[in-house]
């Protein structure tokens, strides 16, 4: 009777858990105008794995998410409540609704109820010259500077952003929220290594001046193009006096702000059609060009290589080179393409070739026709032309072909034996077959089942145990997750936050895998502990508890497409050598 009482008393207890999971969305206003935030939390009260956002359509993020856990126990009772906040910003009007995000928690999925939210016009702020909001306004500018207005076809241009700011301001937090696209341009971004302010001059004022972004673009149409406008959101800390008697104080007061450095347009001019050459292919700018064999004299069947490049500056990726035209009696493969180009702010420099492998066939001699590369200089806003030397090659050895001209397009004729594409090699089979009923392999078939069905039995078993260890099964899903993560951050290489999402899990999943623990557990002295317990060494557990730093901040800081290749190569590397240090 007593166990059935415990029994009944463990299942009660059960229940009331399962029944006590509460997981809510929260926001901070239902309704708002264009040009406000609204902030967006989700909380549940246990300890849940695999959170999952929705889509916040209507919205761009411009902060977050923050994630917050607290637990306590008072008076025997355990409370837990952990969150995930979003700060958005509407980008048109309407009625929107945040759907519905989900989160695991012992197996069962749950999920928030639907938050509808209407959006309207942009409230007038209250011009208060003491407002933080209004200091931040008349203070914070985003300025795009293009170096060209009005420039030729495949002409290079530069656009450069500089985020102006009042000395006195703290600024934080600074993140794009709307990605310009350079429709009409190809375009390539130049890596600014350090983001360092300087002092700068805007309308006549002095201000404190970092350069955000520098971008190349180079013209693909003509006719006026519009360049999008950047912006970003950041936080600020503005300066406040307040008097105290006869004492003046000074003290911060933080706000948000979104800048947009203004749309922009380019008006294109096209390339002129007065004397421009036949052979002109879209080339502009400053340009060298040869053609060159690797050898001239060679043997029938030999190879050679024939590189046709051109060097200097201008829009190296942009144009194609001319195609040499060759004998008949040359096999010709496709050319492989190769490019030595560098992009600075000034526009690219280097070089382009085409190799072409050349494999002679017939003894003679033969030319290749000079080659025309024109292009249309851009310091004397004219079409300039580069013509080859016409290449001779020599084949010493090999048949002759037949007729005078070895540079027709006439199939040659070879002289050969007349029966030389006789099939040589005979495929024979023999006239008596042994008999599938009786033979070997019908006795073998026959024996086969029974032999497996011991293999059979032992391989259930073995998948019935597997199944029931529950301790090897949580750890064996944990390892898979932190893999599917480490891929996922792979796939979202470029795009950061989803990157660096995918990292956090993969890298929690790991610890739980190789530790035994749950979420709740991992602050990093524990972490930092049970890892050098687990005989890792100080430098690795360093190193991993420096990643997991890195992703945690790099979800909120400007971070390059090579900044998230060098932190998966870490995770990966640090991966690898705390797997062969645990034991």
């Amino acid at each position: 009777m007593k166990k059935l009482v415990l029994l009944f008393t463990i299942f009660l207890h059960t229940l009331l858990a399962a029944q006590d999971v509460k997981f809510e969305a929260k926001v901070s206003k239902n309704s708002l105008g264009l040009n406000e935030n609204l902030q967006v939390s989700f909380a549940i009260n246990q300890d849940g794995d695999h959170f999952s956002p929705p889509d916040f359509e209507g919205f761009r993020l411009v902060g977050g998410p923050f994630q917050s856990t607290s637990y306590s126990w008072v008076n025997g009772v355990k409370s837990f409540n952990r969150s995930f906040t979003y700060i958005l910003q509407p980008t048109r009007k309407g009625t929107f609704t945040i759907k519905s995000a989900s989160i695991e928690f012992n197996n069962e999925i749950y999920k928030t109820t639907p938050i509808k939210i209407t959006v309207t016009d942009a409230i007038q702020q209250p011009k208060d010259p003491n407002s933080p909001d209004y200091k931040a306004g008349e203070g914070i500018h985003l300025v795009a500077e293009v170096s060209k207005g009005n420039p030729y076809m495949n002409e290079p241009l530069t656009v450069v952003y500089k985020l102006y700011f009042d000395p006195r301001f703290i600024v934080r937090n600074v993140r794009e929220v709307a990605n310009p696209k350079y429709n009409g341009f190809w375009s390539q971004h130049i890596d600014i290594k350090k983001l360092e302010a300087v002092a700068g001059t805007y309308n006549g004022q002095d201000y404190a001046m970092v350069v955000w972004r520098k971008v190349i673009l180079y013209p693909l149409e003509a006719g006026n193009k519009p360049l999008e406008p950047l912006s970003i959101h950041l936080d600020v800390d503005v300066p406040t006096r307040k008097r105290i008697g006869f004492m003046e104080t000074t003290s911060y007061s933080t706000t948000q702000k979104t800048v947009s450095a203004g749309a922009k347009s380019i008006n294109v001019k096209p390339l002129p059609e007065k004397g421009k050459p036949e052979s002109f292919t879209g080339a502009v700018g400053t340009f060298d060009f040869s053609v060159k064999a690797s050898k001239t004299q060679l043997k029938a069947g030999e190879s050679l290589d024939l590189v046709v490049t051109a060097s200097g500056n201008g829009n190296l990726k942009l144009f194609q080179l001319p195609k040499p035209e060759f004998p008949n009696a040359f096999e010709v493969f496709d050319p492989q393409h190769k490019e030595e180009v560098n992009t600075p702010l000034t526009g690219m420099t280097g070089k382009i070739s085409d190799t072409y492998t050349i494999i002679p066939q017939f003894k003679g001699k033969y030319t290749i026709k000079p080659q025309t590369f024109a292009y249309f200089d851009l310091s004397s806003n004219s079409y300039k032309t580069i013509t080859s030397e016409p290449i001779e090659i020599t084949v010493l050895e090999g048949n002759a072909v037949a007729g005078s001209n070895q540079n027709d397009n006439k199939k040659p004729v070879v002289k050969n034996d007349t029966f030389q594409y006789i099939k040589l090699t005979s495929y024979l089979t023999p006239i008596n077959k042994t008999p599938f009923f009786g033979s070997n392999l019908f006795y073998g078939l026959l024996v086969a089942p029974f032999l497996l069905l011991p293999i059979i039995i032992l391989a259930r078993k073995k998948k019935e145990a597997r199944d029931a260890d529950e301790f090897g099964n949580r750890v064996r899903r944990n390892t898979k997750l932190a893999k599917k993560f480490l891929a996922d951050a792979k796939k979202q290489m470029g795009n950061k936050v989803p990157f660096y999402l995918a990292m956090e899990k993969a890298l929690h999943n790991f610890l739980k895998a190789k530790l035994h623990i749950e979420t709740s557990e991992m602050s990093k002295e524990n972490i930092q502990e049970l890892l050098l317990n687990k005989k890792a060494t100080e430098a690795t557990v360093g190193q991993f508890i420096s990643l997991m730093n890195d992703c945690e901040f790099a979800r909120y800081t400007p971070s390059s497409e090579v900044a998230m290749q060098q932190d998966y190569n870490k995770a990966v590397e640090v991966i690898s050598e705390l797997e062969k240090q645990i034991v």
